[in-house]
């Protein structure tokens, strides 16, 4: 026995969908498919098709945009050292249960992670003519085809999406970014079905869309983001810094929503909103989002991103609440991700705060200006 001699063969009928329909030399030899029948079968014209080095696809036609993520996944799958050391170097099969299942060594990723997430601003998979794959940066393994590697040092924990394992968000959009605004070299992997696709979600503005419903869909906060994107090293981008400016400044917006809508539904007071304080005929003491006069109590909506610009702001945040403690005025921050995902917490540390107004000293008078 060899490493061509078929093992324990199997009929293919019953793997389900795509699982039968897309395939590794290796799977098919375990099916009992010879070397010399799959080489057959796979000549022009044949009834199978070799769409991934070690990767087939069991019918003649153009694969699906399911078949093509099923293919890219085997072709990235970890190897085992039997398959490693065959002539043919194909992929090993995925692992079927434990650990490793919840753990893939491989993920979609950039575009196509963005698609499976439901962009609306993102090509639609079938027009994708690469597809984006992350793996450890220990994997040895080159882009070929349709199947284009991404390389990350610890990756992330994948989504399941369809069945399928996907990037975060943060970090597909940050692959998405790289890829978008590499060098007219590196933009030249890009088919001219995909380029179409791109200049359709906006052309140059193409970045400014994928960030903004990023936000506005309710997928992650700004900061992700943005920590993403520096970990890429992409912030220096001009393409980049224009669309993050936005996308920080959509961020506030809709955290200012969130609190509104807070402050509503659980029928806090009302406060003064987006006012600036300064002692009568002295210095100016800092802005703030809302503002409790009666019980001294103001509420800053912290947004900063320490990864990127916002650093130079952080003292003076600091410095405004300090002045305004100094004063006997009660400071509340809290998170845009605090407001969508603990929206009560929240509305009770407010509730708190104004209650102990009570038992506090008086503040001092401070004069409330608009903004």
């Amino acid at each position: 026995m060899n490493h061509n001699t078929p093992l324990s063969p199997r009929p293919l009928h019953h793997l389900s969908d795509v699982r039968h329909r897309v395939l590794t030399a290796r799977q098919l030899r375990e099916h009992g498919i010879a070397p010399s029948d799959l080489a057959e079968r796979c000549r022009p014209g044949g009834p199978w098709q070799q769409i991934l080095p070690g990767v087939h696809l069991l019918h003649p036609g153009p694969p699906t945009s399911e078949e093509r993520l099923h293919a890219v996944l085997l072709y990235a799958a970890r190897r085992t050292p039997a398959a490693s050391a065959g002539p043919d170097g194909e992929p090993a099969v995925p692992p079927q249960g434990g650990a490793d299942r919840h753990e893939p060594e491989a993920m979609i990723t950039g575009l196509a992670a963005l698609a499976l997430h439901r962009f609306s601003s993102a090509p639609p998979l079938l027009s994708l003519d690469r597809i984006e794959v992350l793996v450890p940066r220990s994997r040895r393994l080159r882009s070929a085809g349709f199947a284009r590697i991404v390389r990350a040092q610890t990756p992330p924990p994948a989504v399941e999406v369809t069945g399928v394992p996907v990037a975060p968000v943060p970090r597909a959009l940050a692959d998405a970014v790289a890829r978008l605004t590499g060098p007219q070299t590196a933009r030249s992997g890009f088919g001219e079905s995909e380029m179409t696709a791109l200049e359709a979600v906006g052309g140059p503005t193409a970045i400014r869309r994928l960030l903004s419903e990023a936000v506005r869909g309710g997928h992650c906060d700004p900061t992700a983001v943005v920590r993403e994107l520096s970990r890429a090293r992409l912030l220096g981008k001009p393409q980049v810094m224009d669309a993050v400016d936005g996308l920080l400044a959509e961020g506030r917006a809709l955290a200012e929503g969130m609190l509104y809508a807070l402050v509503r539904d659980h029928r806090l007071p009302d406060p003064v909103w987006n006012v600036d304080l300064r002692l009568p005929g002295g210095p100016y003491l800092g802005g703030v989002d809302a503002f409790w006069p009666v019980q001294a109590v103001a509420l800053t909506i912290d947004a900063r991103s320490p990864k990127y610009a916002d650093r130079t702001l952080w003292p003076e945040h600091t410095r405004t609440r300090e002045r305004l403690e100094r004063l006997g005025i009660t400071v509340v921050q809290v998170t845009p991700k605090k407001l969508r995902e603990a929206p009560e917490q929240q509305a009770m540390v407010v509730r708190t705060a104004l209650m102990a107004a009570v038992d506090r000293e008086p503040s001092a008078y401070v004069a409330v200006l608009p903004k």
